[in-house]
Order: structure tokens, then sequence, then C-alpha cells
């Protein structure tokens, strides 16, 4: 019998909310430092080129220390491994590798895969390839010092596309998961990871939505066994989150990143009619981007009255069957899932949260313990929330039983199902 648990879980912090917080990250970028970050890019530029020979999925490519990045009890690496494209065509994707100092216990370490949110198609956003990194930038604040201490490491694909040359996948939860998978296998490539076969899954915003479709999709690597799958602010369910954001700035946030990875993969999808006209004429340059870049500019775009979307692109029947397609399908998951929410988040609206947890709990023998974070920040969220979900994620290593708590209220109405 299938046991699925969404866990929202709450946790006693105040965070002043950023206007337009669409990413997990705000940089203050001089022109220096686009000079320094351009330099760097190319000094590292041949470590993401593909290899002349095709790759095996979750094979490593290659492998280097990150020097500027200190993590507390690890050291990071970056690397280039084989994956796959929605297709099953080879692709190759890069990532973070974070390995413990301590030695691995016996039957080697457990693998927590770390998926981030949307940042932007540029090579320049991408985590690994990030100019002068630090936990904070990376999104792993408060939590990975902890991962450290428990001796788990962490594999964090960049996603298919990003970093790397070719098409990206945005939201597209079939190659989100791949990628997520690919990366554990990347890990027990390495020797010195010493990583073992169980793993978990925790990712912030399209990282949630990738977290959780790592776990409709597991089966792709058979050989690995999953305990849990944890994510802060999930972009789970595409059709209500688009309807009630298609005219908001958020839609100058994440619209970009869709219109250049949904025709990839939906070749009938129309752009023309359905993005606004000054979107028709930047959506690609913006997503080729950063967004934490280009936020003074797209609150410039919102404070002219310009819409990315004409109208609410579910309206559309194609752009509804896409979404619909690349929603969270919680009837495929077998794990025990925890999400962690803020009622504040003006990105990922929390009514769209409270439709997941009630779809959860309307499932089969459903477990689901229903708490909420206050006035947090969505960029915040997996920062706040990190140290609850690597609890909870210790438990499910551990064997220990998921909680069940859909008798509780949900503390806001769920958005309409339907979009």
């Amino acid at each position: 019998m299938r046991r699925t648990v969404v866990v929202l879980a709450c946790v006693g912090a105040v965070v002043v909310l950023v206007v337009a917080a669409v990413v997990a990250v705000v940089i203050t970028r001089s022109s220096t430092t686009s000079r320094d970050d351009a330099r760097f890019q190319e000094s590292i530029a041949s470590f993401y080129e593909s290899p002349d020979t095709t790759a095996a999925p979750g094979e490593l490519i290659r492998i280097e220390p990150i020097d500027d990045l200190d993590v507390p009890g690890g050291t990071a690496y970056r690397m280039l491994y084989g994956t796959q494209r929605p297709d099953g065509s080879p692709a190759v994707s890069s990532g973070m590798l974070i390995v413990p100092t301590a030695p691995a216990p016996p039957g080697g370490r457990p693998v927590l895969a770390w998926s981030h949110g949307t940042l932007g198609f540029g090579d320049e956003c991408t985590p690994s390839r990030r100019y002068r990194p630090t936990m904070d930038t990376l999104d792993f604040t408060n939590w990975l010092p902890s991962v450290m201490e428990r001796g788990w490491v962490v594999a964090a694909t960049d996603y298919t596309g990003l970093g790397t040359a070719g098409d990206t996948y945005y939201l597209i939860a079939r190659s989100e998961a791949q990628d997520v998978l690919n990366s554990v296998r990347a890990a027990r490539d390495h020797a010195p990871a010493q990583a073992s076969s169980v793993y978990a899954t925790f990712g912030h915003s399209q990282g949630g939505h990738a977290s959780i479709g790592t776990a409709m999709f597991a089966d792709y690597a058979p050989e690995l066994r999953s305990v849990g799958a944890a994510a802060a602010a999930p972009a789970a369910l595409l059709g209500p989150l688009f309807s009630e954001q298609w005219n908001t700035f958020v839609a100058w946030g994440i619209g970009p990143s869709v219109a250049v990875s949904w025709p990839v993969v939906y070749p009938d999808l129309p752009l023309e009619g359905v993005l606004g006209d000054a979107a028709m004429s930047r959506y690609r340059s913006l997503a080729d981007g950063c967004i934490t870049d280009e936020l003074p500019e797209l609150l410039l775009e919102r404070a002219e009255g310009e819409q990315f979307f004409d109208s609410d692109p579910m309206q559309n029947p194609y752009w509804a069957a896409a979404a619909a397609d690349q929603a969270i399908d919680l009837s495929r998951v077998d794990v025990p899932l925890f999400v962690v929410q803020s009622l504040a988040d003006t990105v990922v609206l929390p009514n769209t949260t409270a439709l997941l947890a009630r779809t959860a709990c309307a499932a089969t023998a459903p477990e689901s313990e229903v708490t909420w974070i206050g006035q947090v920040a969505h960029q915040d969220t997996a920062k706040v929330g990190g140290l609850p979900a690597i609890d909870w994620l210790q438990d499910r290593f551990d064997g220990i039983p998921a909680a069940n708590s859909c008798s509780h209220p949900l503390p806001i109405a769920p958005a309409d199902p339907t979009g």
C-alpha cells in the first residue's frame, strides 16, 4: 500500500519580506565584480565541456575541488557527469559534490541530493560555477554544517543545460529527476566519497518540484533506495500557481525560463498570443541571464505596467495540458514527503501548498503532519526550514515511521485545483 506523507515544518523566525523574491539569493554586483566574474568563467569553461565520447547515466566525467567555498566539516567539489534528456538521449550535467571530512561509517555514507531553485540560465548563475560562492548564496546556510556532522554526502545537481551546453528543462519533472538521480550515481562513482545506495532529496522552489519529482521517477534508478523527499516552498502544482501569478511580477521571474524550456518538450506550445508583447521580444535574453542581476530591470517593467503573460496561460489548452503534465502527481510517490511553507510567501503561494497537503491527505493511507512557517520570505524558506528538514530526514534514514496529522486544520484555504 502506498504511503504518502507531507510534513510542513514550522519554524519561529521573522524575516523581512523582499519585493519580488523569485530566487534564493540576492547579489549586488559592481562592474568590477562583473569583469572578475567573466574572467573566472573563462578560466573554468573547459571543465564544463562535454566529453568526446558519450558518458553513461551517472558516470562521473571529471571532478575538482572548489577551493574558495569553505564548508565546515567537509570539502566541496564541482563535478561533471552523464545524464539523460526527457526523451532518453544522452546529456551531461554539472553539479557539486560535498564530502564530510570525518571517516565514513561501515556500509558507506547516506546521500542527500540537493536541488536548487530558479536562478536563470546564465553560466554565472550556475551554483557550481558561482564566482566567490558562499554558504548563503548557495542556500546552504544553517543546514549544511549539520549534514556534514551527520556524515552525509551531498550531491547537488545544476540540471542539464545550466552551466553546460544544450537545452534546459526548467520545471520538467522527468528531466529534473534524472539529473538528481544521476548526481547520486555520480557521487557513488567517486570512490573517496564512499557514498552508499541510500539517499534522500531536498530542494527549494523549482528544486522542491525536482525533489518530489525525483520521488515520482525513483524507479529510474532501481539500484538506489530513497527514504524520503523534503521540499521548501515547492512549485508543485503548476496550474493553480500560474493562474494566480500570471499577471504579477513573479511571472517575469519564472516566465522566461518556462518560455524557453517548455517548447523543447511541447513543440506545439504557442507563445504568440500567450506572452505579452514586451515578453515576446525579451524572454530569451532574460532566461539567459541571472534573475538576481535582472531584478532592477524587471521591477521597472512592472512599474511601467508591462505583463509577461497577455492573459492567464491556463486558459490556453496547450499550456494547461503542459502544466498538468508537469505537476506533482502524488499517486506516483511511495516515500514520505516533508514540505516547508511560509504563509508569507508571495512567490510559491501558500494556498497551492495547502492544496498539495489536502491532496496528500486524500491519498491512500495518508500520513501528514501539517505545520507552517510564519513571516518568512520565499528566498529564505530553505535556510529557515533546513534544519527541521534535516532532522526529519535523519529519522527516515534511521527507519523511524513518519507522523500523521491530517486531522489538523489547514491555516489557509487550498487553491482551486482547476487553476
